[in-house]
């Protein structure tokens, strides 16, 4: 008898935003990458399958400051370490930032916090994964794999965003679904 593989066929997915053009991985069940400039390699248009068209709804309402959540499904894999630091960002509200040191302390690791960095570096689904709301404890920016120019406009269009809506319900944590 042959082993099955669990390994499942990611489709990628060009999207155009009002912000410029996204890539979208998914496996059919779940995203497992989201890619923008600079890294994101033009690649011409990709069939889309049902998850990256509802991603790309979220995340166009997301730019356009009328989204706080994510409810696509997605799929994370990494170390124990980095699934903890990528599951502790769901805890950070929209529009508010912590530090590298606080999300450390968070997972019971204060000595932690240049591992946190790394492994927010290594998020594969920035945005939907909040990492650009975590900053430096001098509240320098930090990293961000796709450029600071990024989180700044990131955390700006957040900030904005709960600004307008000051008398608006709380504002939830990221709500995808994960798989």
């Amino acid at each position: 008898m042959t082993p099955r593989s669990t390994t499942r066929e990611v489709v990628w997915s060009t999207l155009s935003t009002t912000w410029g053009p996204f890539a979208v991985g998914d496996d059919g069940e779940a995203l497992v990458g989201l890619q923008f400039p600079p890294g994101l390699e033009a690649s011409g248009s990709v069939p889309r399958r049902p998850l990256a068209a509802a991603l790309g709804r979220e995340l166009r309402e997301y730019l356009a400051g009328k989204r706080t959540a994510f409810r696509t499904p997605i799929r994370l894999e990494g170390s124990p370490f980095q699934m903890a630091v990528w599951h502790a960002l769901g805890t950070v509200p929209y529009g508010e930032v912590i530090t590298y040191a606080e999300l450390a302390r968070r997972l019971g690791r204060p000595q932690a916090a240049r591992a946190v960095g790394q492994a927010l570096g290594a998020n594969p689904i920035p945005i939907v994964v909040p990492c650009h709301r975590v900053v430096g404890s001098d509240s320098s920016l930090g990293g961000y794999g796709p450029g600071l120019v990024w989180k700044r406009r990131l955390l700006e269009l957040e900030s904005r965003t709960v600004a307008q809506r000051k008398n608006a319900p709380p504002s939830q944590p990221h709500g995808a679904t994960w798989i």
